[in-house]
């Protein structure tokens, strides 16, 4: 596909005109032992040349300090998601219901360009792998891919409204989960294409396992599969009574390339084997003190890098720290808002949490203790991205600006 052109006739690839997606030796498994990331192994064609305290939950009041290093309020509504470059550390690629989306420097605030085009909120961006490019993709399914260097437009597309958008962690490989319930797999900036078709029911999430061979997907009808990215067969299906009851809207996958972790609008989680097909144990992440009618789900999920344990956060303000061996909470901490995302620190057994009562905090799950809390934004923080370098954290929020902020985290 040529990216140049627009019409539908180059956009919509049939399957007769597509190639498989990962070409692996025969004597290759998807044991996690080695990681489909050379451009050879996935083929998708011929090859291009404590302070600070907030408010209740559904809204931020004013902190009591700013610890932000740098504000950047080029965006003139809210700002949905971020995404730091992983090869300067020093980039970040925000989008916002202001149909924009802008590649910023972290250090100085300047804007060094505008992903144009979009003509809808902007939900989804994110760096490939080595940053050469960066993508951004707009509620109403708009797909656009930049060269970083050059600032270019290199390729684009528009699909049904996205749901889940994610690069391949080695190579130039795009993946996108939609509405209509099918994914869809593009090499980039080539266009060359995979559609993974559904069973009918809304993508609600989903993420490439570490092996980069395989893809776990979450919907709306609380079924969670694991394609094969390969054949695009379905090697695993979670569904009825090993299925969540309602819509699957955040999963993780474990370093060991096996467990997956998904948490629901019906408020648990489920530890899922990727490999047998089973589920290992499921959380219920209520919270007490939930009143009937209260809106709740389990907005965010992760396992940690270090420890034996997975972490879940709700609308209700709860972070849980589970122990994977004895399927018990270990911690619970309580946020004054609701918590949309966490993540595990990549060395230590500390949690990172972005809530909606417009703070990021820092939590260690061997004690349940907050140890840092970052403030500054006066509204919900929707989002938050962490330099690979583990020096920068940027948090976007409903108060239209993104906030960078210097780490320094201790025990690390």
């Amino acid at each position: 596909m040529d990216s140049d052109e627009n019409s539908d006739d180059q956009v919509f690839i049939s399957e007769d005109d597509v190639v498989e997606v990962i070409e692996l030796g025969e004597n290759i498994d998807i044991s996690g032992e080695e990681v489909a990331h050379d451009l050879d192994d996935i083929d998708l064609g011929a090859e291009d040349t404590e302070d600070g305290e907030h408010g209740a939950v559904g809204g931020a009041t004013a902190p009591l300090h700013d610890d932000a290093d740098l504000i950047f309020s080029k965006h003139t509504d809210s700002v949905f998601t971020v995404d730091i470059d992983p090869k300067t550390n020093c980039l970040a690629v925000s989008g916002g219901q202001d149909d924009h989306a802008l590649v910023w420097s972290t250090t100085t605030g300047d804007v060094l360009f505008e992903c144009s085009g979009h003509k809808d909120s902007v939900a989804h961006v994110g760096f490939s792998h080595d940053g050469k490019y960066v993508a951004t993709g707009d509620l109403s399914g708009v797909i656009r891919v930049w060269e970083t260097e050059t600032h270019a437009e290199v390729w684009t597309y528009e699909c049904s409204d996205i749901e889940w958008l994610e690069w391949h962690p080695e190579s130039h490989i795009l993946v996108v989960g939609t509405v209509d319930g099918n994914f869809w797999m593009w090499r980039i900036p080539s266009g060359d294409c995979r559609t993974y078709q559904g069973h009918g029911s809304t993508i609600t999430s989903g993420r490439i396992m570490p092996d980069g061979k395989r893809a776990v997907v979450g919907y709306d009808d609380g079924v969670v599969k694991v394609w094969e990215l390969k054949s695009c067969k379905v090697l695993q299906k979670f569904a009825d009574k090993h299925s969540h009851s309602s819509s699957v809207v955040s999963l993780d996958c474990h370093h060991d390339n096996n467990l997956v972790i998904t948490g629901s609008v019906d408020v648990t989680a489920n530890v899922l084997n990727t490999f047998t097909g089973k589920v290992l144990s499921t959380y219920n992440c209520c919270s007490k003190s939930h009143r009937e009618g209260e809106e709740d789900s389990v907005e965010a999920v992760g396992f940690s890098h270090v420890q034996n344990f997975a972490a879940t956060g709700t609308l209700a303000g709860e972070l849980r720290i589970w122990d994977l061996s004895s399927e018990t909470t270990r911690h619970m901490c309580k946020h004054a808002g609701g918590v949309v995302k966490l993540k595990w620190d990549a060395t230590s057994p500390l949690v990172y949490t972005c809530s909606l009562d417009g703070n990021v905090a820092l939590w260690d799950c061997r004690n349940g203790e907050r140890v840092s809390q970052w403030c500054g934004h006066t509204d919900s923080v929707l989002d938050f991205s962490i330099s690979r370098d583990g020096n920068t954290l940027v948090s976007v929020s409903e108060d239209k600006t993104a906030r960078v902020f210097s780490l320094h985290v201790p025990d690390r």
